[in-house]
C-alpha cells in the first residue's frame, strides 16, 4: 500500500504493535443511521482464513469494529462497510474518514441490497469532489491473483441487474471500492447461512482475495 506506516507510527496514529506479522487485521466499520452495520458476521473472519491459506497472508482471522470519527480508524489498513439500510456520517466522521483514506487506507463497500441509496450520499460527504466510477473489467483488481475477465461475479439475485464494481479514486489511487447487485460478502459467511452453491461461495472469496491483495499492493 501506498501508505508509509512506519511514519503513521512515528506521529502516533497507529498501535506500536501494528505491523508486525500476524498484528495485521481487517475491520468492519460500525456506523450510524440505523442501517445494520452488523451484517454478516462470520463473513471477515472467513475471508480472513482464506487468504492466509491461498495466498500465505498472515492475517488475524478475528476482526475489529471501529466507529468511522475513531483514531483507531488508523489501526487498520483494510475497512469494510456492508448492510441494507441507512448510513449517515457527522461532519467529524467524515473527515475521520477521508484523512484515513488520503493516508494511504482503504475502506470495501458491499451492498447487501438496499445500502445503494444511501452510501452514495454518505460517502458524497466524504469526498465531495469525487464520484463513484465503475471500473472496467481489464481492471487489476479482477486480474490477480484470480482472473474474473468479465468483472465481479453475481451471487445473490435481487433485481436481475449485473453485478457493478465502483471506485473512488483519489489522486490516482482507488481509496475506496463498492460492489453493487452481488451480495459478495454473503458468498464469504458460513456455508450453512445462505446456502450458496460451491462454486458461489469460491468465486466469492477468490473475488474477496483480489480485493484484499490489490488493497494492500496497489
Amino acid at each position: 500500500m501506498r501508505i508509509v506506516w512506519s511514519i503513521l507510527l512515528g506521529i502516533g496514529l497507529l498501535a506500536p504493535a501494528f505491523g508486525q506479522q500476524g498484528d495485521l487485521q481487517l475491520a468492519l466499520l460500525k456506523y450510524r443511521g440505523g442501517g445494520d452495520w452488523y451484517a454478516d458476521p462470520t463473513a471477515l473472519p472467513n475471508m480472513a482464513r482464506f487468504v492466509n491459506e491461498e495466498l500465505e497472508m498472515n492475517l488475524n482471522p478475528d476482526y475489529a469494529t471501529v466507529d468511522a470519527g475513531s483514531p483507531e480508524l488508523f489501526n487498520y489498513p483494510f475497512v469494510h462497510i456492508t448492510g441494507h439500510g441507512n448510513i449517515l456520517f457527522t461532519d467529524e466522521e467524515a473527515k475521520n474518514l477521508r484523512q484515513y483514506l488520503i493516508s494511504g487506507g482503504f475502506l470495501y463497500i458491499d451492498d447487501n441490497y438496499g445500502l445503494d441509496k444511501f452510501i452514495r450520499p454518505a460517502m458524497k460527504k466524504v469526498f465531495p469532489e469525487l464520484s463513484f466510477i465503475e471500473l472496467p473489467f481489464e481492471h487489476p483488481i479482477y486480474q490477480q491473483p484470480y482472473a474474473f475477465p468479465n468483472g465481479l461475479p453475481k451471487i445473490h439475485e435481487h433485481d436481475g441487474k449485473a453485478p457493478q464494481g465502483f471506485g473512488l479514486i483519489y489522486e490516482g489511487r482507488v481509496v475506496c471500492f463498492y460492489t453493487y447487485e452481488t451480495d459478495i460478502t454473503d458468498g464469504w459467511e458460513d456455508a450453512e447461512v445462505h446456502n450458496n452453491a460451491p462454486e458461489k461461495r469460491q468465486q466469492a472469496l477468490q473475488m474477496g482475495a483480489n480485493i484484499i491483495q490489490y488493497a494492500f499492493t496497489q
